[in-house]
């Protein structure tokens, strides 16, 4: 007896042979896919031999999305910071907020962005950048307890600038670089590989907050751990100017001196390069976090996904935090991916929806070194697994379903969930965590907060409230 059959539906299955299943379903059992089929084949021995039957006959069965770049501290400060460019952004709004924060806000904080991440069917995320204010150990706990699957990286700096401005990350969020560095390591040690979910990485800051030296002891640490690096890079063209100005570099020349290139490294947003650094990005198999909600919001430019694809370099897809995108629903985000290209390109073909899907799931398991272990509905693998609802007026006719997902879907069709082989989410139900109550301390928190920040305390608009 298994312990969930799904019945489909349509099953894409990102394998090898990117192989569509037209009435299809799966099997699992101990946390594993034991089988994947037709489903009137595989009835015979799973329909009335399964501890749970989920009806997926008007579903699409996809494997979990993959979001490889979250702040999750940011769920609280959804539009507290609008019509600004990236740095007056950090430096006016979201730092002296994030500035501000107490270990349960942040928490209250985190528990908001994993609820929406799983109704909007995410089941593995990237955490870019948690400092010691947040409380990372009740933050590492609620991912278990939740039971996501997620690496964590913490900060680490040691200058308080970003890049050619001096002085400017709020005083709540500077650390040292011993203390940053650290950290890292003991958390690395208490949390990285637990229950199979979760990993720590190391999160070093935007070049200007660290030093070449820093930089050089993180890849070094990483390598010895065999953890991951994330940074943000080549955002904005702030970020060339600093390394070209400082180092006579361009930003991924810069990376790749400094040893944050490579294997086990997703650069973030990489907006701003060249066709020799795309070259040096593939050379190194160094891996693409591709943010356009972001990028277009803040005004920060278009990443050449296109030209990534094609050069080799393998690009993913991530929502960034809730003030810059204002979400964290990776369904919206493959659409956005999908027609920003055609765009830049003035070619419909620039971006096709199968690579854009390929890019939230098989490719994001790739970046996070797990692609052996989910990104695809293949027999072994772990089940990571998301159910579309198809059955509704902007869904149907369903002529395509890789197209639907990409181009019509949104987050709030994804119905089930189920991360290594437990059911997070039932019919749009979560059931490890009480969604009502998450959603009563955003509110309290979120004022809290705003209060003693100074900040957000109204609606930034231009009309008139009574």
């Amino acid at each position: 007896m298994c312990d969930i059959y799904i019945r489909g539906g349509w099953v894409l299955t990102l394998n090898s042979q990117r192989k569509i299943i037209k009435e299809g379903a799966i099997a699992i059992e101990d946390g594993e896919i034991v089988a994947v089929g037709k489903r009137d084949i595989l009835d015979k021995d799973y329909r009335y031999h399964s501890k749970v039957v989920i009806d997926a006959s008007r579903k699409i069965i996809m494997p979990g999305l993959i979001n490889t770049h979250v702040h999750m501290m940011q769920a609280l400060l959804r539009s507290c910071a609008e019509y600004l460019s990236l740095i007056s952004w950090l430096r006016d709004r979201i730092w002296p907020l994030q500035g501000n924060y107490k270990p349960e806000e942040a928490l209250v904080s985190s528990e908001l962005a994993m609820l929406e991440m799983i109704k909007s069917g995410v089941t593995t995320f990237l955490e870019t950048g948690l400092v010691g204010r947040y409380g990372p150990d009740n933050i590492a706990e609620a991912v278990l307890r939740i039971g996501m699957r997620a690496a964590l990286a913490r900060h680490v700096m040691d200058i308080p600038g970003y890049a050619l401005e001096e002085n400017i990350i709020h005083e709540g969020l500077i650390e040292s670089g011993d203390e940053s560095f650290n950290d890292t390591v003991r958390l690395y040690k208490k949390y990285h590989g637990k229950e199979g979910r979760l990993w720590i990485w190391f999160g070093p800051r935007t070049p200007g907050a660290v030093t070449v030296e820093l930089y050089r002891k993180i890849a070094e640490a990483a390598k010895e751990l065999r953890t991951g690096i994330t940074m943000h890079l080549a955002e904005v063209r702030e970020d060339v100017e600093y390394t070209t100005k400082m180092f006579n570099k361009r930003p991924v020349e810069f990376a790749h001196w400094v040893g944050i290139t490579g294997s086990n490294v997703v650069l973030v947003h990489v907006v701003w390069v060249t066709d020799e650094e795309i070259k040096l990005l593939a050379k190194t198999g160094t891996h693409v976090s591709h943010n356009p909600s972001s990028n277009m919001k803040l005004g920060s430019g278009a990443a050449r996904v296109a030209d990534m694809l094609k050069a080799g370099v393998n690009v993913t897809l991530g929502t960034d935090g809730g003030p810059s995108n204002n979400t964290y629903d990776m369904v919206r985000e493959m659409k956005i991916a999908a027609l920003l290209q055609p765009v830049i390109k003035l070619d419909p073909k620039a971006l096709s929806a199968e690579e854009v899907i390929e890019m939230a799931t098989i490719r994001g398991a790739k970046a996070l070194g797990i692609d052996h272990l989910v990104g695809s509905l293949e027999v072994g693998k772990r089940a990571d697994i998301i159910t579309i609802n198809y059955w509704q007026p902007h869904l149907q006719p369903l002529n395509n379903p890789v197209a639907h997902i990409v181009f019509a879907a949104s987050g709030h069709d994804v119905s089930d969930v189920i991360i290594d082989g437990k059911l997070i989410m039932l019919d749009r139900k979560v059931l490890t965590i009480d969604e009502e109550e998450v959603l009563r301390k955003a509110e309290k928190a979120s004022r809290s907060l705003f209060e003693r920040a100074g900040l957000c305390l109204e609606p930034d608009t231009k009309w008139v409230i009574e």
